[in-house]
């Protein structure tokens, strides 16, 4: 089949963007890519239900709803480890069978928070850790092999909005399952789904895991492989290194801006709760939009710098709040704020897929994972330790304001340079 496009026109760009979004279903695009997204999207519902059912179940357990945080704390620990072992996995059972066995492992994982008890919930986070991890390295294995090139960070992006976008599906589905079965059935409901959903993806297997080969051995050098890749490769360890601090800044944002603003500001909880969605809603959005101009108009170093600029100045911003601001002023600070500092991810996993050797793509992404995830951990804790010590949150900010804008110019630099080569 083919299709033609008459575009009257004198930007010969956006012609070209718009023959290779139309030729992306010739390519055998959409089913992967969406594949990817529906699967990113329910593990990430997974994993935010948490914060979301833990008012509820803390009383029951007979701990502080705050020790959510610890729960999410185990989730990003087992991930940073899962995400480096799944290369060898992916490599003899196929991308899509290792994420359909992520989508169950995170379901168990869930729904075995319904036992109630503190030691059940440490394994249920460590467990569902495990499957959150190694999900993103699979994607990008499939997509890296189906996406065009020239709409490598476009493509990769789309498929990042189902991090958001499954916090999204969790605070709209989770509230109302806590409310008419009781928050037990509600893990166990959302563990289903992903269960359910990980049977439902049989169907398209073996179009997409055609790559697979059954007689890779998985070893202990599989484990330590992506991590040593990372290390021995300067363009992927920059780049891990920036992940670094760009995931400890967007999970700061998440974590902390709902306490900031009732805390420091005075705002309600319900407008705080709504501008905090504002973030993650200019997180999707801004995950197109910087995939789009990675892929047509700057190099995405360059992107990943100008991302950085833009976060540490929303960051910089977000600390001058005080309650003399109107809401309009504060709500214009946390768009631009998450439309950088969660928008961020696509272009950064589609670099990494580039920078990868021939045939290491999940290698390659496993092992920057690592750092990201890694970040993810210890910047929140920092960013509490900070506000706890100086009785500041504006300091936190400005701390990590100060970490992401160096990254920003490292970033803006190794672009030049490619540029110049």
């Amino acid at each position: 089949m083919s299709v033609d496009i008459t575009v009257r026109t004198t930007d010969q760009s956006q012609l070209t963007v718009m023959k290779e979004m139309v030729s992306m279903d010739k390519k055998g695009v959409a089913i992967p890519l969406t594949a990817t997204l529906v699967i990113q999207a329910l593990v990430s519902m997974a994993a935010f239900a948490a914060p979301i059912f833990a008012p509820t179940a803390a009383g029951d357990i007979g701990i502080s709803a705050t020790s959510v945080g610890i729960y999410i704390g185990l989730i990003y620990i087992t991930s940073m480890f899962s995400s480096l072992w799944s290369a060898d996995f992916i490599g003899r059972y196929g991308a899509l069978r290792v994420s359909q066995v992520c989508l169950l492992v995170c379901g168990i994982g869930l729904a075995l928070a319904a036992a109630g008890s503190v030691p059940v919930l440490i394994l249920s986070a460590l467990i569902l850790g495990l499957g959150y991890g190694a999900v993103t390295p699979a994607s990008s294995h499939i997509l890296s092999r189906n996406a065009p090139a020239s709409l490598m960070s476009f493509v990769f992006s789309i498929k990042q909005t189902g991090v958001p976008l499954g916090g999204a599906m969790a605070g709209a589905i989770v509230p109302s399952l806590v409310l008419f079965a009781g928050w037990k059935y509600a893990v166990v409901i959302v563990g289903a789904i992903c269960g359910l959903s990980a049977i439902l993806g049989q169907p398209i297997r073996r179009g997409i895991d055609g790559d697979r080969e059954p007689a890779r051995r998985i070893s202990f050098q599989g484990v330590t492989g992506p991590l040593r890749l990372v290390v021995t490769h300067r363009p992927l360890l920059r780049l891990a290194i920036i992940s670094f601090f760009y995931g400890g800044m967007q999970l700061c944002l998440i974590t902390y801006l709902v306490i900031y603003l009732t805390k420091n500001i005075g705002m309600a909880l319900i407008a705080a709760g709504l501008t905090l969605s504002a973030a993650q809603i200019a997180g999707i959005v801004g995950r197109i939009i910087w995939g789009i101009i990675a892929d047509r108009f700057l190099k995405p170093p360059l992107v990943l710098g100008l991302i950085g600029i833009m976060m540490s100045l929303g960051a910089v911003a977000t600390a001058c709040f005080s309650p003399d601001w109107p809401y309009p002023a504060i709500w214009i600070v946390v768009i631009v704020f998450g439309a950088s500092a969660i928008g961020w991810n696509g272009v950064y996993l589609a670099e990494a897929a580039r920078l990868a050797p021939g045939g290491q793509v999940s290698a390659a992404t496993g092992g920057c994972l690592f750092f990201t995830f890694l970040g993810v951990v210890v910047g929140p804790p920092v960013f509490a330790g900070v506000a706890a010590y100086t009785d500041s949150y504006s300091l936190g900010y400005l701390l990590f304001a100060g970490f992401t804008f160096v990254c920003a110019l490292v970033a803006i630099l190794s672009g030049r340079k490619k540029a110049d080569h």
